[in-house]
């Protein structure tokens, strides 16, 4: 198989944050096997990891082989880089159904099955740290690093500076496991570099000195970050108001999913598309061009949306929230709104008002509906007025009756209306 280069391949899509010397030529030399830990501590990946996947794709698509590490064993500690407080611990079967689950995801987008030598892998550290007695790791990992080696990492410092609670000598240690993961998996699966973000920089260093110590300074191993994702105004990638953005449709439907990134800032956008989708340089530059002439088609906006979308979820969830999204926004019929499910319809009007009517009271004029049963016009006169200038719709049709009955027939999914005023004012009736 050709090996592509794949420090340039990161390096034109703003992906390299760090590498360490030699690393570059390692992988010039030959096929390697890297691993890039996920924290399972959900039975669902975030965006917030979908950087670190997306690393490890391009490295299969390089050539080269990938190990997704799931930290069962690390789990069960909390890694305190980047976090002020300790986290809660997992016990083993919520542990391995995360696994799973996390595995199905990881499937789209890497190739587990095949029999490519560079198909990749995942590992679960647990498996090797379970029936590792605290004596033994102490005398053969712990004498290996010092104390003041483990504690001029930031993520040590600022723990011990006051910010939160102090640090436990749980959390302390979890540099010398991390570093033991390197080291068991270049024993075992001559995996010699680690991926990881930017702020795993100190923990994956620990790890390369621990193999230089324990097997000699023959025993090459390397470090390869990337940029912590931020947004352009400063504030932390893949969190709304609701929480975070999950891969699983359980948790994030793939239309708030589609929304999150159609939403993103122009700047965002430019940075986005070549971190999360697999287009090349040239269509990415096209796009960014084709946006600059007229950002306010958000041509970027769109692409990114369409392209992550349909990787994680399918083609045909692309198109239902491109479906959903035009009811607010585009001349979408009445057919369309019909076809979309209850939970996404909730979603896309999510914030409009609502009016709660007794199902049993319908039946009754659409101008009687609209201005007693509910208040979405403060008088029958003005929504008679509203009727003859063309400006209201129900279930978007056009209203050109006030007197016109409205009956269980109207009623989407067999609850809802939709009450249209003018060209951006929504109102939804709900028969109970």
């Amino acid at each position: 198989m050709a090996i592509k280069n794949f420090i340039e391949e990161l390096e034109w899509r703003g992906m390299i944050h760090t590498i360490m010397p030699g690393a570059k030529e390692q992988l010039e030399k030959e096929m390697t096997t890297a691993y890039l830990g996920i924290d399972p501590t959900a039975d669902s990946l975030h965006i917030g990891h979908l950087v670190g996947v997306m690393i490890l794709k391009h490295f299969q698509m390089c050539g080269h082989r990938p190990l997704a590490l799931v930290g069962g064993a690390t789990g069960m500690i909390g890694d305190p880089s980047g976090k002020s407080q300790e986290r809660n611990l997992l016990d083993e079967r919520t542990l391995r159904h995360n696994q799973e689950a996390i595995k199905r995801q990881l499937a789209k987008l890497l190739d587990f099955d095949s029999d490519a030598p560079n198909a990749a892998r995942m590992v679960n550290n647990y498996d090797w740290m379970k029936d590792f007695t605290f004596l033994d790791f102490i005398r053969d990992i712990g004498k290996c690093i010092t104390v003041n080696y483990m504690m001029a990492k930031d993520s040590v410092k600022k723990r011990f500076n006051g910010e939160g609670d102090g640090m436990s000598f749980t959390e302390f240690t979890y540099q010398l496991v991390q570093g033991y993961d390197f080291l068991h998996l270049y024993q075992t699966m001559g995996c010699k570099i680690q991926l990881g973000g930017a702020d795993q920089w100190g923990n994956i260093t620990t790890g390369t000195e621990l193999i230089r110590r324990k097997l000699g300074s023959e025993a090459e191993a390397f470090a390869i970050t990337c940029p912590l994702i931020t947004k352009a105004d400063g504030t932390k990638f893949g969190k709304t108001e609701s929480g975070n953005v999950w891969l699983d449709p359980r948790y994030t439907s793939p239309y708030k999913f589609y929304q999150f990134w159609l939403n993103v800032s122009d700047e965002d956008a430019k940075r986005y598309i070549k971190i999360f989708t697999l287009l090349d340089r040239e269509t990415i530059g096209a796009l960014i061009a084709e946006h600059d002439a007229a950002p306010h088609l958000r041509v970027l906006q769109k692409r990114l949306a369409q392209e992550i979308t349909t990787m994680i979820h399918s083609r045909e969830e692309y198109e239902k929230a491109v479906e959903a999204s035009a009811i607010l926004f585009g001349g979408t019929t009445s057919e369309a709104l019909r076809r979309i499910d209850e939970q996404t319809l909730l979603q896309v009007f999510e914030g409009v008002p609502q009016f709660r009517i007794a199902r049993a009271g319908l039946g009754l004029p659409f101008v009687e509906l609209a201005a007693e049963k509910t208040q979405v016009f403060p008088s029958k006169g003005e929504c008679r007025k509203l009727v003859q200038g063309g400006g209201v719709s129900l279930n978007k049709e056009k209203v050109t009756d006030p007197m016109r009955e409205v009956t269980d027939a109207d009623l989407i999914a067999g609850k809802y209306l939709l009450v249209q005023r003018g060209k951006k004012n929504y109102y939804l009736v709900i028969a109970e």
